[in-house]
């Protein structure tokens, strides 16, 4: 009778991983409309469906609120069952549970499916800046420090986390102004209000190709083919200071195995379509699409990473 019930309930597993989807896929994002996290949300709505086959629905649901927390909340509470699945940037997966209580385990309670791109941030001043180099910038810091002033979307985002790394670096110190969200950054960039940023790449490459900003430096390892001739802060000088802001999909803890693999085999043809990849590499994103195990030991990494730097530099969430 036992093994009886076991094929039984194996017959029926399979049955319903085979079945789906067989209802829309919601793909919850934790931020608004109109940022990079969106855009990737939208980019794998538009041919998820059309790679799973059989006519699945695949929609974006924006969440935002609490540096991305209400969204994760949301996902991790949903049933396990492929309908429901998160694209997030890294916030909620390994910065925000450091600097408030969540009500979830950012460690145990998602189904890691994989990584999609990855981007760097690049040091930006108005074109109207004295200041052309990181050394120009190191230099005034430690003649004048915490004056010059570094802007960031908000509390502890990756251009905050960026500032406040390359600071500890260097040892000097500037003047966080933190703003809700980065369109309100540019504004004043663009305005001489505020004297630097460490901004994502794709958003600050239309101002800078537009010569309204000036690049001083780039946090990856190698330099971007998009800005050739922008060095590393690596290069610069500034050790131990690379970051890349990520976007990724995840579920919540529990998805089935077949299913699981069905979800991040449909995002990897999706992200290396010929019609997607070159206009993510054209905005400065990098292509990822790693394993979920590969995702797991990633995560692990960062939320250790951005815990050292966040208890040390005593960063809080307002």
């Amino acid at each position: 009778m036992k093994r009886i019930l076991c094929a039984v309930a194996a017959a029926l597993s399979v049955t319903a991983a085979f079945a789906w989807p067989d209802k829309p896929i919601t793909l919850v994002v934790p931020f608004p409309p109109g940022g990079s996290t969106d855009l990737i949300a939208r980019t794998l709505s538009g041919k998820m469906g059309e790679k799973l086959g059989g006519g699945a629905t695949v929609v974006v649901d924006n969440k935002p609120g609490a540096t991305g927390t209400i969204g994760a909340t949301h996902v991790v509470r949903a049933t396990p069952d492929g309908h429901t699945l998160f694209v997030s940037s890294l916030g909620p997966f390994v910065i925000a549970p450091h600097l408030f209580k969540v009500s979830y385990d950012a460690l145990k309670d998602f189904d890691l499916i994989t990584v999609v791109v990855q981007a760097p941030n690049v040091l930006v001043v108005p074109a109207a800046s004295p200041r052309k180099s990181v050394a120009e910038v190191i230099a005034y810091q430690k003649a004048n420090p915490g004056k010059m002033s570094f802007a960031s979307s908000g509390n502890g985002s990756s251009d905050h986390l960026t500032a406040e790394l390359f600071w500890q670096q260097t040892g000097t110190s500037g003047v966080h102004v933190p703003y809700k969200g980065g369109g309100p950054v540019m504004s004043d960039l663009l305005g001489n209000q505020v004297e630097s940023s460490f901004m994502n790449i794709n958003t600050a490459m239309p101002q800078i190709k537009a010569g309204k900003l000036r690049a001083l430096a780039i946090t990856s390892a190698k330099r971007s083919p998009l800005l050739p001739d922008v060095p590393t802060l690596e290069e610069s000088g500034v050790k131990d200071a690379n970051v890349q802001s990520w976007q990724a999909v995840a579920a919540p803890k529990g998805l089935p195995a077949d299913v699981k693999k069905r979800v991040h085999d449909a995002i990897v043809t999706t992200f290396n379509d010929p019609t997607v990849t070159p206009k993510l590499l054209d905005l400065g994103f990098e292509v990822v699409l790693n394993t979920p195990e590969q995702f797991a030991a990633f995560q692990a990494s960062e939320f250790a990473r951005w815990q050292k730097l966040i208890t040390s530099r005593g960063i809080k969430a307002d």
